[in-house]
């Protein structure tokens, strides 16, 4: 059965080019979360980095704000397969968290955490040389809650749950340690160019 409306175009060029095997684009920025937003009030926000349980540097919201600003800009792909292309970013990228913090990466892996208690694992190769960083602002106003404000991580060459939201901190592993969606069967790297939705892929 045909619908009016719905003819099976493909997208442009242009377009085919920016987006992953299986996506399909949107204008929207859709909202998904595994759970209700948790109250994140800045006057009591913090950001923290651990080796383990051990912290090793740890700021206040406005410590943060005052942290050298990175502004990117381009396409990002959630694993539930839309992707949305030009999004616009500013925040502290992970390059100056650590010269802020003295420190170059004590392992080779961390776990994203944030207020609500979600985790995801990331390799500290892809959030060096510039691919990643704690954002603040969206669009040019600070990110609403419903996107992860007061901030979210964002690595936006990984499939979008990789960008912990409501980020309160990185802990470095000594090993790749799954977080929440990884010990729910998603794939333990979630590159979108090759598809790695879930384990296995």
């Amino acid at each position: 059965m045909a619908t009016r409306g719905f003819t099976g175009r493909r997208p442009p060029e242009a377009t085919r080019e920016r987006l992953p095997p299986g996506q399909y684009l949107t204008d929207d920025f859709p909202v998904l979360q595994i759970g209700p937003n948790p109250p994140v009030d800045p006057a009591t926000w913090r950001f923290t980095l651990r080796e383990g349980a051990r912290p090793i540097r740890s700021w206040s919201w406005e410590e943060f704000g005052a942290l050298p600003r990175t502004r990117w800009s381009g396409d990002i792909h959630c694993v539930t397969k839309w992707s949305k292309f030009d999004t616009a970013w500013e925040g502290v990228s992970f390059d100056d968290l650590m010269a802020a913090a003295g420190i170059a990466a004590p392992t080779d892996f961390l776990l994203a955490e944030g207020y609500d208690d979600y985790t995801t694992n990331v390799p500290v190769a892809d959030l060096v040389g510039g691919r990643a960083m704690v954002a603040t602002h969206y669009d040019g106003r600070p990110i609403p809650a419903d996107h992860g404000g007061p901030a979210r991580l964002l690595v936006p060459h990984l499939y979008f749950w990789k960008s912990a939201k409501w980020v309160k901190g990185l802990r470095f592993t000594q090993k790749d340690e799954a977080g929440f969606w990884e010990l729910r069967g998603y794939h333990m790297y979630g590159d979108p160019w090759r598809e790695q939705r879930f384990d296995g892929d």
